[in-house]
């Protein structure tokens, strides 16, 4: 069985995929769409001459002109435009650690100069009556939290006496307690911003209360959302707080994170407005940015201990290398947060963004995926199960991870200056490549959706159709019809899915993809002549599901293979025996098929009864005992025609030969032939008819009596000479 951690590995490199190729032209197009986008529009002469340079006579000459000069060494030019670019970057970096050691010495002056502009700003409240008019504020938050607390204890009892039934009940408690948590919210920023903004301050001293204000009500939203997905198990007010859980995780990672990710962002928060003051004191650029990645390395080491501490459910086997997993794991994250780190301070905000973009894409995909189908689980099931999602689920998580994509990507257009109503106006090579590849994308996720929504269409109606029912009614057969074709149609569908996707991509890439559709014909022509028994085995399972002919789960024979159906591929199907092997047959190999799983089956029975019996008060007595089989409620739902005797078949050497017939549903007949057979002998001895067994009868004269004298005389004839004969 593949690992829990494998499948997200698998589902974080698809979702990367889909994004590598957009991301990769966007970095090449940035200095190239920077400049086009920043050229001011050509003068009227200008527009003249490229009106002239687009008449086909022109451009003929000027093609032929081309091809008479020597073209330039385009390997050279590249390479020496990568390393113009190479040097810029090595220049700029340089430029900006010079800066950042240059305004070391400068620190203590600015901080002299922020500090005597905050004591005047400070004037008659001093550093301890700022704190405390900022603690006053917050617990004024708090105050007004708390009667909104007190006000809504119906809606949380409402909420926690939610029973969950169906995914209905599930999405109103959630989205009751979203309402209440923005309710909360709102109620902190009411009583201390909105008491803030009551008073008048003096001018300094207003956007710094209300910029940490600012911060102290991010940390709050962070940490009512934070609940919201997690419902640690501290959670009061609501019952058992995992019944609301969108991320299926334990309670022991629903605590942890909850904390770790709210301090996270109250940390940002406070250095965020910390840096923005920064530059109203009076702080040069270079000491602003001192102080951000001083306060940087604090969210760099609360990110290390996060990753180091995360819980971690340990499997019950394979423990050690588990945890040798897990520790390799929180290297590479730990090294991870350290090169973003690095690549911040260096300046490098290209390669940092596309860097943690790549990497929180897929981690975030897999989220969403997550808390989708656990939000959308069936009622009854556990969170976190390996259940069919729903068709709503999917729809909704294949929306989702669409939306992630495209918001990834227009993010990082925006962080590398793209402007993509720029873009469609130019019409060089890389601008086309850089269209195909979004147009790509677009398919891919189109291609992606359809795919998944169409499976699980398919895997739920496999699911339904797993429920068995009344052998032999027309449910039973409808639901193995399915169990037999939709997997096929699944993997049918997948396949034209997926070639048809590739070639709508490389169509939009530029590619030509006529000659590949040909090509593709010839090689399938000749593949099939070289392959006419693979074709032939195709071909017949097609007409053998068109026929009807079996289905997953009947028991068939053909020659000398027989078995229950298990399942079936593009060329065989797979017989199970009764006695436990398997046999895999070609379809073309089958010729007829005997199906023994249809409908109803007639069971004979044969018994020898001696000569010396009363037929008819046998007959009666099997008649009797098939209807005691037919009232049984063991049988009673397989018998269709109870047991009958149908008379004397024949006179053999040792008795007359009795048939009986049975008429059952498929595969029920054995049981209750054991039975009858059973209930028979015991019937026949307590009514002395008896059952013929071979005997051997030795026979000599007519007269038994006489012969014995005979041979009783010669006896003691023998015996009389042979004592004459001694006593000579």
């Amino acid at each position: 069985m593949r690992p829990h951690w494998a499948g997200a590995i698998i589902a974080c490199l698809r979702s990367g995929m889909l994004i590598a190729a957009a991301v990769m032209a966007l970095g090449l197009l940035a200095p190239q769409t920077l400049a086009q986008t920043e050229a001011a529009a050509p003068p009227q002469k200008v527009q003249d001459l490229l009106k002239l340079m687009g008449d086909p006579e022109v451009q003929k000459w000027v093609d032929a002109q081309k091809a008479v000069q020597p073209q330039p060494s385009s390997g050279a030019a590249g390479a020496t435009d990568d390393g113009m670019l190479f040097a810029t970057a090595l220049a700029r970096i340089h430029q900006h650690f010079t800066d950042l050691a240059a305004a070391i010495p400068r620190l203590p002056g600015e901080f002299a100069t922020a500090g005597a502009a905050i004591s005047a700003a400070l004037a008659g409240y001093g550093f301890l009556g700022f704190a405390l008019i900022f603690a006053i504020f917050v617990a004024a938050g708090f105050a007004a939290q708390w009667l909104y607390w007190r006000w809504t204890a119906s809606l949380r009892a409402w909420i926690a006496a939610s029973q969950l039934e169906t995914v209905r009940d599930r999405l109103t408690a959630m989205a009751a307690r979203l309402v209440y948590g923005a309710g909360s919210v709102a109620m902190f920023a009411l009583g201390s911003i909105g008491a803030f903004l009551v008073f008048s301050w003096p001018p300094l001293l207003r956007p710094i209360l209300f910029g940490y204000l600012l911060a102290v009500l991010a940390f709050r939203l962070a940490r009512v959302v934070l609940e919201f997905l997690f419902s640690p198990p501290e959670l009061t007010g609501f019952g058992e707080a995992a019944r609301f859980r969108v991320l299926p995780v334990s309670d022991a990672s629903a605590s942890f994170w909850v904390r770790r990710l709210s301090y996270a962002v109250g940390w940002f928060a406070f250095g965020w407005v910390t840096v923005m003051l920064l530059s109203m004191l009076g702080f040069a650029m270079p000491s602003r940015q001192l102080m951000a990645y001083a306060l940087g390395l604090v969210l760099l080491i609360m990110g290390i201990e996060a990753v180091w501490h995360r819980p971690v459910q340990m499997p019950a086997q394979d423990a050690t290398r588990a945890r040798i997993g897990d520790r390799a794991r929180n290297w590479l994250l730990s090294a991870y947060f350290v090169l973003l780190f690095v690549l911040w301070v260096a300046g490098a905000m290209k390669a940092f963004w596309f860097l943690a973009v790549i990497v929180a894409l897929p981690a975030a995909v897999v989220m969403a995926q997550r808390a989708v189908n656990n939000v959308f689980r069936p009622p009854g099931t556990a969170q976190g199960g390996t259940e069919v999602p729903s068709v709503l689920a999917a729809i909704v998580e294949r929306g989702v991870r669409a939306a992630l994509v495209i918001a990834a990507v227009l993010f990082l257009a925006g962080r590398l200056g793209l402007d993509f109503t720029a873009m469609t106006a130019q019409d060089t090579f890389l601008i086309r490549v850089m269209r195909g590849a979004l147009s790509a994308i677009v398919i891919l996720l189109v291609a992606d959706f359809t795919w998944h929504v169409a499976k699980t269409l398919i895997d739920k109606r496999i699911a339904a159709a797993g429920v068995p029912g009344e052998p032999g009614t027309e449910l039973a057969r409808r639901n193995s019809r399915i169990r037999t074709l939709l997997p096929i149609t699944r993997n049918v569908l997948m396949i034209v899915v997926a070639i048809v996707a590739l070639l709508m991509a490389l169509s939009s890439l530029g590619v030509q993809i006529a000659p590949l559709i040909a090509g593709a014909g010839i090689v399938g022509v000749a593949i099939g002549f070289g392959a006419q028994t693979v074709v032939k085995d195709v071909i017949s399972g097609v007409f053998y599901l068109l026929d009807d002919a079996f289905r997953v789960g009947e028991y068939i024979q053909s020659g000398s293979y027989k078995g229950t159906v298990e399942s079936f591929s593009l060329r065989s199907v797979k017989l199970r025996h009764h006695r436990g092997y398997i046999y895999t047959v070609p379809f073309s190999d089958l010729g007829a098929v005997q199906n023994m799983s249809r409908d109803w089956v007639i069971e004979k029975i044969t018994l020898t009864l001696t000569y010396d019996s009363d037929i008819d008060k046998a007959r009666k007595i099997v008649k009797k005992i098939g209807l005691e089989l037919a009232q049984d409620p063991e049988f009673a739902h397989s018998i269709i025609e109870p047991l009958k005797m149908q008379g004397v078949d024949q006179f053999g050497d040792t008795g007359m030969l009795m048939k009986m017939k049975l008429k059952t549903r498929p595969g029920e007949q054995f049981g209750i032939k054991r039975r009858a057979l059973m209930l028979i002998k015991q019937a026949f001895d307590e009514n002395g008819i008896k059952i013929a067994v071979p005997t051997v009868q030795v026979s000599g004269d007519d007269d038994p009596k006489a012969a014995a004298a005979h041979r009783l005389r010669l006896k003691q004839q023998a015996e009389a000479a042979a004592t004459a004969a001694n006593g000579g």
